[in-house]
């Protein structure tokens, strides 16, 4: 679903998303991986009515599983995952800009090719993506909205949580990771109010441990440089009824 189906996508009604869509001016070399790179590996969504297979977004046989991360950031942690298991594809989501230029030059300096990317909002690839056919999904860092009147904006919210429940297979895990104090909170109660979601914490070192097959972001050192101490929460998938 890449080239025309990406600009025929791209014409089509979006999301509104609340925050940047665009930082910096991009250097030369970034802009020119955003026409010549970023076609080859961007996400089209489907013309009609049905839903996406995200392994035949892959060559055949290439990967035997496809994880997906909302939100990469600048995807240190996803040109990491990438590396280590290239034997998975790799589905990212990013509105911004600047982000996505910053993976290509990742990608391109040798992060691998087992990634795909949705320039848009996550919720939009979601709904259209087939059901129990993503085996990890990621959510590092998102906006805490710390604003009350902006709760209704965080990603963590029962739309999103049962969309991936949806498309998680059975056993599946969702990690998810913040340093803001309110939001951890937030986050176990409505992942587990889904139903859907077991948390995998057995002891405090699950959750304020990072484990050692998830990769720091800049965000991650951020937090810890101003202070703030990172929650990482596993969550799996549970059994589908019958």
């Amino acid at each position: 679903m890449m080239g025309d189906e990406a600009s025929r996508a791209a014409d089509r009604p979006r999301r509104i998303l609340h925050g940047r869509r665009r930082g910096r001016p991009l250097r030369p070399s970034r802009r020119t991986l955003l026409d010549t790179l970023l076609p080859t590996l961007e996400i089209g969504l489907p013309a009609g009515p049905e839903k996406l297979d995200p392994a035949a977004l892959f060559p055949a046989g290439a990967c035997r599983d496809v994880w997906l991360e909302i939100g990469f950031g600048a995807g240190e942690h996803l040109i990491a995952q990438a590396r280590d298991a290239a034997d998975i594809g790799f589905i990212g989501c990013e509105p911004f800009i600047n982000g996505v230029a910053a993976l290509l030059a990742g990608l391109e300096a040798g992060g691998g090719r087992n990634v795909r990317v949705f320039r848009d909002d996550a919720r939009l690839l979601l709904d259209r993506l087939a059901d129990a056919s993503i085996g990890r999904a990621f959510i590092l860092f998102p906006d805490p909205w710390p604003k009350l009147r902006h709760h209704k904006r965080r990603i963590v919210a029962a739309g999103p949580v049962a969309a991936l429940a949806r498309v998680l297979r059975d056993g599946a895990e969702l990690r998810i990771a913040t340093d803001d104090p309110d939001y951890k909170g937030w986050i176990l109660a409505h992942v587990l109010a889904d139903g859907a979601f077991e948390w995998c914490a057995r002891g405090p070192a699950d959750w304020r441990v990072r484990p050692a097959d998830w990769p720091e972001t800049r965000y991650e050192a951020k937090a810890r440089a101003a202070g703030r101490t990172p929650s990482f929460f596993r969550f799996r998938r549970r059994l589908r009824a019958g």
